[in-house]
């Protein structure tokens, strides 16, 4: 078998590991007050790497201290960086006790990095007479120049359990440049959190368009003469012995003197006494408890009974219960086994036995714990049993939580439980590949499923109480839950006959484009190859070179590029049109139509646990993506109609509901005030920021400014992203921005407070005590704290105004079902809900939908709901 070596980047790891658990720093402590989060984190990602690589060999790098060779060239590397937080540093020699004690092999070499250890490693695995498969994992990009055909680079992304897989392929398909490029790259731009300087104002995307021109470093130079006079060119030149200095700091040394050899990183296993004491010392009680005698974590032994006949002494309240459910889908899933019971007495058993009456009354009437209620009250409705409500559902209370990891049981288990649960993945396979074990497998893996359920229900609620996140929990989100599969089950009726003539209509209008745009190119060519389109459009019609990149395969003609070139070439805005309608044709007037079930309806899930926010995303298919921009995409909701006799859609949805929420939680004396006295909130930030007296002076392009800068600010825009938005000079915007923050005072209060909160806590939080971790806050690089404190600003807003929506379509449903209306919910947009209205019960429920709305929460400004009805969606709107 061929060996594989995986390669770990120790103190970025661990780095990445503190502040991917830093929210919950107070939970992870040991018995003796020490913390533990970089420790528990670095372990589970150690966990995730070792069970999905395999490796034979194994070595995690570690950094010996500041001074290397690099600052002996240059006194400044790595100079400037935050100071290492206490609370980290302190863990560092716990998480090489807990190396060794796991069999794992770390090291680190004076005056040389934890890369060079890797370089050196990789580049002799390479070098043995039958290579190594290498996989190297990091949380720093620097790696990603060793990438090669045996060596893959995962780089760290979310968390600790997600990776982004760099390959030369992946590079050049992303970045448009090789492995040895990146290395001239970071020589050209410089690296702000290793303080590399590079060449002055040379960003990522000036460094890649000239790397795509000129091939390297020394290609730039060698044309340099050839360049036409620029800043640019002034600052290559002045700049020339930085550049190729910090080529040198960037790259990595692969002739490190190391003392050790690839045979002194096999891997055997743990000294399972030694993890075993390290576990207790640390308070690990769960990995304590899994350690099996060859000292892998392991499933324990559970007990179960396999039944074909339910009594009804077998179903009690407190039961936990789990429904198996395997599909790529809701329209192709399966349900392959169902689990129930309590803490020593757990059955399970075939579908089948969803037959027998005794079980479906019970599931009819009473409500449970269990995970993922929506999807198996969805599931089961197929089966005619409706299950009424969830008392607790494990992936929500999970999601709360942390939306850091993945919220499947496995994960649960490793977090919160005491037994361990093998992903389900190891159980079924992968996508597709997916097929049922033995039954014995099956249902001891069910009921495994059914205790990790049981036992992790308090842990969870404890720390919930903790977050003061009960209520979210059990007021809001397994409510919506319900609400959410009901509206699923419902679905929306969609005329396959209207998209069917849009299809037809857009075929016309497709090929009057493509016939315009052969006039205007001269030539008939593949609009839809961006060969052909660069070679058009910068070979022979010979428009501006420095407006596009030179990518492998040619010239760059992404939107970006496209949108450029359209004020000078009228062929590229026919061609930007062609894109549009062809992207409509395919993705919705004919995706939809896929996604028409025999009903005639479409049934979209919603997805509850997913966003950062807490807002509700959409899948198979999206309908909360249907483009509105072009009047071609708002016509596909004339296919969307009412199924009841004689009904009419009505959609409400909040007016501003962003910028109210941002008035309640800045209280902004100003913005509270224009808000309770009904003014038009563009049009009054024009006045105040623009100086204007008078409403009636203000122009459509002052209300158009001012609305940029309102939604800007919630989305922490820079000078930079407003002077692109509104086309004016970063200078213009700069005045705009700052003039803004003068006339309203407390919105500047509330995100200087708010980004100070997020860095002594790790977290932010919606007023109802949804949290969103921000494990980059404290970040070295510029670049990601930056990007952290823009989130820190707005998912207190955006997540806010997500759960007001929520808790308005929870007092919606309940209404209707109290009144016995016929009227029911069917879609949730953004701040949008679409209702199915017969026309007897709509004055009534107009004034219902928009009384719900309206009262859903009590904000320091009022919460307005526009309604609007029609036979279809599009007059609804």
């Amino acid at each position: 078998m061929k060996n594989k070596l995986l390669l770990i980047d120790g103190s970025s790891v661990a780095f990445r590991a503190f502040f991917a658990l830093y929210n919950q720093i107070d939970r992870f402590k040991s018995p003796t007050g020490l913390h533990t989060n970089a420790i528990y984190g670095f372990h589970l990602m150690l966990n995730h790497l070792m069970e999905r690589v395999q490796p034979s060999h194994i070595l995690i790098a570690f950094d010996a201290g500041k001074t290397t060779f690099r600052t002996e060239m240059f006194a400044d590397y790595k100079a400037g960086r935050a100071k290492m937080p206490d609370e980290f540093r302190e863990q560092l020699p716990f998480i090489r006790e807990m190396l060794d004690a796991m069999g794992i092999r770390h090291y680190e070499l004076v005056n040389y990095e934890a890369d060079d250890i890797i370089g050196t490693l990789d580049k002799m695995a390479e070098r043995t007479e039958v290579p190594y498969d290498v996989v190297i994992a990091s949380g720093d990009k620097d790696l990603i120049q060793l990438t090669d055909t045996n060596t893959v680079v995962e780089i760290s992304k979310k968390g600790v359990a997600e990776f982004e897989e760099f390959t030369p392929d992946y590079l050049m398909e992303k970045m448009g440049i090789t492995p040895s490029q990146f290395i001239d790259l970071k020589a050209l731009m410089g690296d702000k959190s290793d303080n590399i300087p590079g060449v002055t104002k040379i960003g990522e995307k000036t460094g890649l368009k000239l790397l795509t021109e000129f091939g390297s470093l020394e290609g730039i130079y060698q044309n340099i003469d050839s360049m036409k006079a620029s800043k640019m060119k002034e600052n290559l030149i002045a700049d020339k012995e930085q550049a190729f200095l910090s080529r040198t700091l960037a790259t990595i040394d692969t002739q490190a003197p190391i003392e050790i050899g690839l045979d002194d990183l096999l891997y055997n296993g743990p000294n399972v006494e030694m993890l075993s004491n390290f576990y207790d010392e640390m308070g690990f009680k769960q990995l304590r408890a899994q350690l099996g005698q060859d000292g892998q974590v392991e499933e324990t032994e559970i007990q179960f009974t396999a039944v074909t006949e339910v009594t009804a002494d077998m179903l009690q309240a407190e039961d936990a219960f789990y429904f198996e459910i395997l599909g790529e889908n809701y329209h192709r899933e399966k349900l392959v086994g169902l689990a129930w019971g309590r803490p020593g007495q757990i059955y399970v058993a075939t579908p089948t036995i969803l037959e027998q009456p005794v079980l479906r009354e019970f599931l009819a009437q009473q409500p449970i714990k269990t995970y993922d209620f929506k999807r198996s009250k969805v599931l089961l409705s197929h089966l005619d049993i409706d299950l009424p409500q969830a008392t607790f559902d494990s992936r929500l209370a999970k999601y709360l939580l942390s939306t850091v990891e993945d919220n499947d049981l496995s994960t649960i288990a490793h977090l919160y439980g005491n037994s361990s649960l093998s992903p389900d993945e190891v159980v079924y396979g992968k996508g597709a590949k997916r097929a049922l074990p033995e039954e014995t497998v099956l249902f001891e893996h069910l009921a495994r499923k059914v205790q990790i359920i049981l036992e992790t229900q308090e842990p969870m609620l404890e720390r919930l109480a903790e977050n003061q996140q009960l209520d979210l929990l059990f007021e809001m989100e397994l409510p919506l839950a319900n609400v959410l599969a009901k509206m699923e089950i419902a679905g929306i009726k969609v005329q396959a006959e209207t998209l069917q003539a849009m299809q037809a209509e857009n075929e016309v209008l497709i090929e009057e484009l493509t016939q315009k745009i052969y006039e205007l190119a001269g030539e008939e060519f593949n609009i839809n190859s961006p060969k052909q389109l660069g070679a058009l459009l910068f070979e022979k019609m010979g428009l501006p070179l420095e407006l596009t990149k030179k990518t492998k395969t040619g010239y760059s003609t992404a939107v970006d590029v496209l949108e450029r070139l359209a004020p000078i070439a009228p062929v590229v805005s026919k061609i930007l049109e062609y894109r549009q309608i062809t992207k409509l044709q395919s993705t919705y007037v004919i995706g939809l139509q896929d996604a028409i079930m025999e009903d005639g309806k479409i049934h979209t899930r919603y997805v509850q646990d997913l966003t950062q926010t807490g807002r509700l995303s959409s899948t198979d298919p999206n309908l909360q993506n249907i483009p509105v921009r072009l009047e071609q995409g708002r016509l596909i909701r004339k296919a969307f109609v009412p199924s009841l006799e004689d009904s009419v859609l009505l959609a409400s949805d909040y007016s501003q509901i962003e910028l109210r929420v941002l008035a309640h939680i800045s209280q902004d004396e100003h913005l509270i005030e224009a808000f309770k006295r009904g003014e038009d909130i563009h049009t009054a930030t024009a006045m105040r920021v623009f100086d204007i007296k008078d409403a009636s002076d203000v122009t459509p392009n002052d209300r158009r400014n001012a609305k940029a800068v309102n939604f800007g600010v919630v989305y922490g825009i820079s000078d930079f992203g407003l002077a692109n938005n509104l086309g004016i000079t970063r200078k213009a915007a700069k005045f705009y921005i700052d003039t803004y923050f003068e006339r309203f005072p407390g919105i500047k209060a509330y995100m200087e407070s708010i980004v100070r909160d997020a860095r002594d806590k790790g977290y932010v939080e919606t007023i109802y005590h949804r949290r969103r971790g921000l494990p980059d806050i404290n970040s070295r690089n510029f670049n990601v704290r930056n990007f952290a404190e823009r989130t820190a600003i707005n998912s207190p807003i955006q997540g806010s105004a997500a759960d007001i929506l929520k808790v308005a379509m929870i007092n919606l449903d309940k209404a209707l079902t109290d009144g016995n209306f016929q009227s029911r919910m069917l879609l949730q947009v953004h701040d949008e809900i679409v209702l199915e209205v017969p026309k007897a019960e709509l004055e009534e429920i107009t004034v219902l939908v928009k009384e719900t709305m309206e009262s859903a929460i009590q904000l320091s400004v009022p919460l307005i709901a526009d309604e609007n009805t029609g036979q279809t969606w599009y007059e609804a709107k």
